[in-house]
Parts: C-alpha cells; structure tokens; sequence
C-alpha cells in the first residue's frame, strides 16, 4: 500500500545546492522517504514532523571528503582506535528526530565496541562521538539541535574558512571549545589552514601532505602530552 504525504513543499534553490522542506511529514513520512530515497546522494534531515532533502554540491562534498580523510590520517598515523561511520541515518522514534551526518566516528574504546557490528541500535549501543558538519548551505532544521538531541557528544562545523568545534553538555545543548575533546592535542588553526589548501590541489597529493604534517609534526606532540584516554 503506498504512502502518500499530503503537504506543501518549500523550495530553496541556491548556487550551492538544493534543499526542499516539507513541513508535517510525520514519522511515518520520514521512514517512508527513507525507504524511498535509499543509498542516492540526498541527505534527508527529519525534526518532530519536518523533513528537509538536501542534494550535496560539489563544493560542500569536496570539503566533506577532506575533512573526513584528515581525521582518518589522524587516527591511523597515530593509531588512535577509529571506525568510521560516514552518513549513517541516526533516528530515534522517540525523540522524533533523525539525520545523516556528513561524516562521523566512533573512537578509543566505543570504535572496538561497535567494530563488528552491521547495525547499530541507538537503544543498546551509544551514538558517534564525533560528527562532522560542512555549513556550505544551511539547513532550514536545527540540525545542531538533532545532534544534541541523539547525544552526540562532539560536532566540528566547517563553513569553509573557519572549524567550529562543540562539545555536549549535561543540559544536551552544545558549548564551543577551543580545542577538540577527543584530539586535545590537535591544532585547529592549522587544521583550517590545511583545509583551505585542500581546495586547491588534488586529493592524493593533498594527503599524502597531511599525513607527513601528522607523523612529523603532530606525532611528538601526541606521545609527549596525556590526552586523558587510556
């Protein structure tokens, strides 16, 4: 039997992108929309009745994959425990709210937790500890909101030229941090700076850059100071 969803779509087209909203969608809707959508790029971002469809730029994607290979030169250089978890659909009936990150990871011990899983229930087992937002477009939803809501515990947003890096509260609402929770050690100006950069040449000479910045230059750093994880 089809669904079908009775509502007005608002439409908003930009040079970056395309995102429309449908309001009063239901959670019903939104499983459907999931179901219709499947793997194709279109990010779908539910909240308490509202479903947004995002189609990616390339500008938006270009930063999404940079950003993302730099936080696995990190933890494979540095052999910090990661598994990534890329644009998985995080959605909790209960909260009635879900959303794909654009890139996410599990770390230290909750990546050895999760490792051997093909599903992860947000009941039984914990939610990313980091989530990765490219603010190329904005969302017409409070996406920050949906992360706090699931208990992401830390959100780095990158609008292309500054990194802002959030840490979850006691009270699930996010307090901007000058460095990062999971990598203390890691240096943020120099993060943006490699980003940029990344905007300007291929992405394998690009990497192989950043992973000599980490082994050289991040690599003393991370085994002189306690990070605070075991």
């Amino acid at each position: 039997m089809a669904t079908s969803i009775e509502t007005q779509p608002q439409a908003s087209i930009t040079s970056t992108g395309q995102r429309f909203l449908l309001q009063n969608v239901g959670w019903d809707g939104y499983e459907t929309m999931l179901k219709l959508v499947g793997n194709r790029a279109i990010r779908l971002t539910y909240d308490r009745g509202d479903l947004e469809l995002m189609s990616p730029s390339f500008r938006h994607e270009r930063n999404k994959g940079s950003l993302g290979r730099m936080i696995e030169a990190l933890t494979e250089e540095l052999d910090i425990p990661s598994t990534g978890a890329g644009s998985t659909t995080w959605r909790r009936k209960e909260l009635d709210r879900g959303l794909e990150p654009d890139e996410c990871f599990y770390l230290y011990d909750h990546a050895e937790q999760i490792a051997a899983l093909e599903e992860i229930d947000l009941d039984l087992y914990p939610p990313p500890d980091l989530a990765v937002e490219i603010d190329i477009t904005h969302s017409s939803l409070d996406r920050q909101g949906i992360y706090a809501a699931l208990g992401v515990p830390e959100l780095w947003r990158f609008d292309g030229e500054s990194l802002r890096v959030l840490r979850l509260r006691d009270d699930r609402t996010y307090e901007p941090c000058k460095s990062s929770p999971a990598f203390p050690f890691l240096p943020l100006e120099e993060v943006v700076r490699l980003l940029k950069l990344g905007t300007t040449m291929d992405h394998t000479r690009w990497g192989r850059m950043v992973r000599a910045w980490v082994r050289d230059d991040l690599a003393p750093r991370y085994c002189n100071e306690a990070t605070g994880h075991g």
